[in-house]
C-alpha cells in the first residue's frame, strides 16, 4: 500500500526544511525520499507534497488597488520516505504522479486567481480559491490511490498517467515562472 501525505501551506515561509519545486524536467528519484521509514506501516511509500500559497494585497484609502500570488507545488524530502526492498521503478512512477498532480492543483489556483477582479474582498475570495482548490487536490490524490490500488492496478496507473499528461498540457500556461 503506498500512501500521500498532502502539505498544504497557506502562506510562504522561510523554508527551515528543503524543498523540491516542481519541474517538468526533472523526476523524483529514491534518493529524493529522505525520511525514515514506518516499519509498521503497510504503505511501501510515502509522498509529502503540496501548494504553498502567498500573496500581498495594496491599498490606498482603504482601496485595494492591485494583488500578487505566489503559487509553487513542493515536494517535502524529509516527510517522503520509501522501502528500498519493496519499492521499484513502478511505485516511483506512482510516486511522481502524485506530485504531478499537485503540480496540476498549482495552475489550477493560478488559473483561478488569473480571473479575479481586484476589489475589496479579493484577500477572502483568496483564501477562497485556496481551499476548494486544496480539497480538490486531497479529493484527486485519494480518489486516484483508489483506482490504481495503490499502483497495484497497472491499467488503471496508465489512464491516470495519461490524464494528468493531457491536464497539465491543458493548463500549460499557468506554468510557474
Amino acid at each position: 500500500m503506498i500512501r500521500i501525505l498532502i502539505v498544504f501551506c497557506s502562506f510562504l515561509l522561510i523554508q527551515e526544511e528543503p524543498v523540491l519545486s516542481w519541474s517538468e524536467s526533472y523526476k523524483l528519484s529514491w534518493t529524493d525520499f529522505k525520511g525514515s521509514p514506518n516499519l509498521q506501516d503497510s504503505a511501501v511509500a510515502v509522498t509529502a507534497s503540496g501548494i504553498s500559497f502567498g500573496y500581498s494585497i495594496k491599498q490606498t484609502n482603504n482601496e485595494v488597488t492591485n494583488f500578487s500570488t505566489q503559487v509553487h507545488a513542493h515536494f517535502y524530502p524529509e516527510q517522503s520516505w520509501y522501502k528500498p526492498d519493496r519499492a521499484g521503478i513502478h511505485v516511483l512512477n506512482h510516486e511522481q504522479l502524485h506530485f504531478d498532480i499537485t503540480e496540476l492543483h498549482a495552475r489550477k489556483l493560478r488559473y483561478e486567481i488569473n480571473k479575479l477582479k481586484i476589489t475589496n474582498h479579493v484577500k477572502s475570495e483568496l483564501k477562497t480559491l485556496q481551499k476548494t482548490i486544496n480539497l480538490e487536490l486531497k479529493n484527486t490524490q485519494n480518489k486516484y490511490d483508489l483506482e490504481t490500488n495503490f499502483s497495484r492496478n497497472i491499467e488503471a496507473q496508465a489512464q491516470w498517467k495519461a490524464y494528468i499528461a493531457q491536464e497539465l498540457k491543458k493548463f500549460s500556461k499557468y506554468k510557474s515562472n
